[in-house]
């Protein structure tokens, strides 16, 4: 548990979510991150925290809701290229840490065919 202030069912969600983001191919240092900032984002809106929280944390839609819908970015949701070099390595693709986000995608599927 990263933060002593944290509840057992804090801690569960920050493990749950943690797991769930390395599944999805992010770094453990990343899903870490994720897991930790989720978390504490909902502690601020269930009025948790001491102090003052962000209004986007309080009033804005809860983190499961969103789900990704702001990506800051137009470009179609795919895999990031850390996921796809994780699934490149669990592959063994040879090659991959030369390879760009396009030649690790077609790698993979490759792969995977």
């Amino acid at each position: 548990m990263p933060q002593s202030a944290w509840s057992s069912k804090r801690e569960r969600q920050y493990e749950h979510i943690k797991e769930s983001e390395k599944k999805q191919g992010r770094s453990t240092g990343r899903a870490k991150e994720i897991a930790a900032r989720t978390v504490n984002k909902e502690r601020a809106r269930s009025g948790e925290t001491k102090g003052r929280a962000s209004r986007t944390s309080t009033r804005d839609m809860s983190s499961y809701r969103r789900g990704g819908m702001r990506s800051g970015t137009n470009r179609p949701r795919g895999r990031t290229k850390e996921q796809l070099y994780n699934e490149a390595k669990r592959l063994n693709v040879p090659g991959r840490s030369q390879m760009n986000k396009t030649q690790l995608q077609r790698a993979v599927d490759a792969r995977k065919r």
